[in-house]
């Protein structure tokens, strides 16, 4: 099969490395891709919303299956654009990637239907948010209501620091049209947990468990960012605590998709957090996430392609889903300043003595044949071993091999598995 990835980031990298092990794949294009996909599959400059022009490539150069891997695309209907110009393709149809698209529809949706979350209240009105914000204590959450590149987000500590995301989003439009409606939630404390499953309407089967690390600083402080590492498996997560995430909140979740007339059909992330009166939801995504996919694909043993296949025929309850023991840590390397304004195209070195990780590029590009940075998180480094001690260590070796100007990283990955 000849397949298009659709994506630039580390997720992508990782799928794209994933689906180069399947006998079924004979050759591999992404779209727009970066400087690490490069060396994996033919990147196409095509960006992920220019949907006429991806489905003339695809029609063009035969494509026969295309991966829709990013949250805008899925967001705004390419699946849906796709499948109406006879190409198949894998991810959610527009109509149940909104369950990601907008946080008051998946806070409605999880109301409706009695699955735990955190009590909240949606508005489009400044002045109505403002005037409920002030009858609320802190810590509390602020989110934007739609996409907004992982950064909608703000655990507000004090009520100053609440008052003034709200009038960032809602009055100075930091987030655009995202931030036309806003959720304003209770403050949830407890370990977080992703747990991604792949789903076929109410076929779900779980992903091995990963845990993210959102704020930018060690300790995790300072501001949220699409996240600066992650790892699985959880050891300290007994898989009590995973089923009943699946009976309680994965599984009704699917389920309520179906009873909408919304059935998803692709990768489902649970946001979760453990608290003392359970598991609850924080959050829903649509499709695989950044960085949790570079620890969950290397310990997959099976096919990727055979999976989302089975999604496509309906076959997914009859396919085998194998995993690995293996642990697996990932560390985020980034770009000096970021998640505010960063500096673009500072050279790379190191890249070449990697050999005990696995080395996925996020936001780098090809200059004059040097790799260089292009975004803010620039690269994902993955450690594998028998445990998350030495699959931390494997990473944070090949961490300090890697350098540019002004990198960025935090020391503590893993580390809450270890305590």
């Amino acid at each position: 099969m000849r397949v298009l990835v659709i994506g630039r980031g580390g997720r992508e990298h990782a799928i794209v490395w994933k689906l180069s092990q399947s006998p079924k794949v004979s050759k591999l294009f992404c779209a727009p891709g970066n400087g690490g996909i490069a060396t994996l599959a033919e990147c196409v400059p095509i960006t992920e919303l220019q949907f006429e022009e991806i489905s003339i490539f695809a029609k063009e150069n035969a494509i026969d299956y295309v991966m829709v891997a990013p949250d805008d695309p899925l967001a705004a209907g390419l699946v849906d654009h796709l499948e109406a110009n006879g190409i198949a393709c894998f991810g959610p149809r527009a109509n149940a990637a909104i369950i990601e698209g907008s946080k008051v529809f998946m806070k409605q949706l999880l109301k409706k239907y009695n699955i735990p979350t955190a009590a909240y209240e949606s508005f489009t009105d400044y002045e109505s948010a403002l005037a409920y914000l002030r009858s609320q204590k802190a810590p509390i959450v602020i989110k934007a209501d739609g996409l907004a590149a992982g950064k909608g987000v703000t655990v507000a500590q004090t009520m100053e620091e609440a008052e003034a995301a709200l009038s960032d989003i809602m009055v100075g439009q930091v987030f655009g049209k995202s931030g036309a409606s806003v959720v304003i939630e209770e403050f949830l404390t407890g370990q977080e947990m992703s747990l991604l499953a792949f789903v076929d309407g109410s076929t779900v089967r779980l992903m091995v468990p990963s845990q993210d690390h959102k704020p930018v600083f060690d300790g995790d402080k300072g501001p949220n960012t699409g996240g600066m590492g992650t790892y699985s498996p959880l050891p300290h997560v007994p898989d009590s605590i995973v089923q009943e995430a699946l009976k309680n909140i994965i599984q009704p979740t699917a389920d309520a998709m179906v009873s909408e007339g919304r059935p998803f059909k692709g990768v489902l992330y649970g946001g979760l957090i453990l608290t003392p009166d359970g598991v609850k939801t924080i959050e829903f995504n649509a499709r695989f996430g950044d960085p949790e996919t570079q620890v969950i694909l290397p310990r997959l043993k099976t096919d990727l392609m055979d999976i989302m296949l089975s999604i496509n025929n309906g076959t997914l309850a009859e396919q085998p889903i194998e995993w690995s023991d293996e642990a697996a840590v990932c560390v985020i390397v980034a770009s000096p300043g970021y998640p505010a304004s960063y500096p673009k195209g500072l050279p790379i070195t190191g890249l070449d003595d990697v050999k005990d990780a696995l080395v996925f590029h996020a936001g780098t590009a090809v200059e004059n044949g040097q790799i260089v940075t292009n975004g803010g998180r620039v690269l994902g480094i993955t450690g594998l071993g028998k445990d998350i001690v030495e699959a931390r260590e494997k990473a944070y070796s090949i961490v300090d091999r890697i350098h540019f100007e002004g990198k960025h990283y935090r020391t503590d990955i893993a580390l809450k598995a270890l305590k």
